[in-house]
């Protein structure tokens, strides 16, 4: 119960990060025509613009009302983004909101907290607004597999026999040349179509609060993020997998090098996966 109350407060809390405003050209940046989404921090951003009335009373009704316009119209290109958002290979956001009124108040929910993170007065008195939100948190526990659980360990449960390889403090994957498209629940899948990496290794606590997988578009960025701490296996990617454009191949050996301690399963349970992206 204590556990539940503590994952409560984690995914509460999430709702009101500060969201970074600047974005390194290292970032993996997905733009739209109003908007973009950085998969590298989990932020998704849009813009709008607002007019100031015709006839206002003064100067600063003029502005509040632009202001006001703008935040409304960036919150409504906001949620064609989100709707956009791949959960997975196959299932998109928009998927979801269609098929459940709950899920689409819920998401509509999420978009009026979402925050106003730039204003930027034009000089013909029109209002450009930035508003963003955090996809981790609330918005992930909201849209992730309820297949996924929060789970003590599964070093012990799943760590293979015999001996023992040697141990990782995450994962990269270099998935450059073939087109990955980022996701909330990517797998990483062997040659033989065994799942590697994906729902069923992951505890939802970690999940919800930090990304399933981090994306990058630099390998030396990747490798030396924070969710893959000091010693982290990289392995290429051969190609992406028939379940989906999000889905990775490795190899055979390098799938059996990830399944070769114990302790690797520790850190695919943690989430500490990153993915590199053209």
């Amino acid at each position: 119960m204590k556990k539940l109350a503590i994952i409560s407060m984690v995914i509460f809390l999430s709702l009101f990060f500060i969201i970074p405003l600047e974005v390194s050209a290292q970032n993996a940046v997905e733009t739209f025509e109003n908007g973009k989404i950085d998969w590298t921090t989990g932020v998704a951003s849009a813009i709008g613009i607002g007019a100031p009335p015709k006839k206002p009373i003064n100067m600063a009704q003029a502005r509040a009302m632009a202001k006001r316009a703008a935040v409304i119209v960036a919150r409504r290109n906001l949620l064609e983004i989100i709707k956009g958002v791949r959960i997975d290979s196959t299932t998109l956001v928009k998927n979801f909101v269609v098929q459940s009124d709950i899920i689409r108040n819920q998401v509509d929910g999420y978009l009026e907290r979402s925050q106003t993170v730039d204003i930027a007065y034009m000089s013909d008195g029109s209002v450009e607004a930035t508003v963003a939100m955090n996809l981790r948190g609330g918005f992930a526990n909201l849209m992730l597999p309820k297949s996924i659980k929060s789970i003590p360990s599964i070093r012990q449960a799943q760590a293979p026999p015999g001996k023992q390889g040697e141990a990782y403090t995450g994962l990269v994957v270099d998935s450059r040349g073939f087109q990955v498209k980022p996701a909330m629940s990517p797998k990483i899948m062997d040659e033989d179509g065994n799942e590697v990496y994906g729902s069923s290794y992951v505890s939802r606590d970690y999940a919800i609060n930090q990304g399933m997988a981090g994306y990058a578009k630099d390998i030396t960025a990747a490798q030396t993020n924070d969710r893959v701490t000091n010693n982290p296996l990289t392995v290429k990617g051969v190609r992406t997998a028939d379940t989906g454009d999000s889905d990775i191949i490795i190899s055979n050996a390098d799938a059996a090098r990830i399944k070769g301690a114990a302790e690797n399963l520790e850190f695919l349970q943690k989430c500490r996966v990153m993915v590199v992206l053209d």
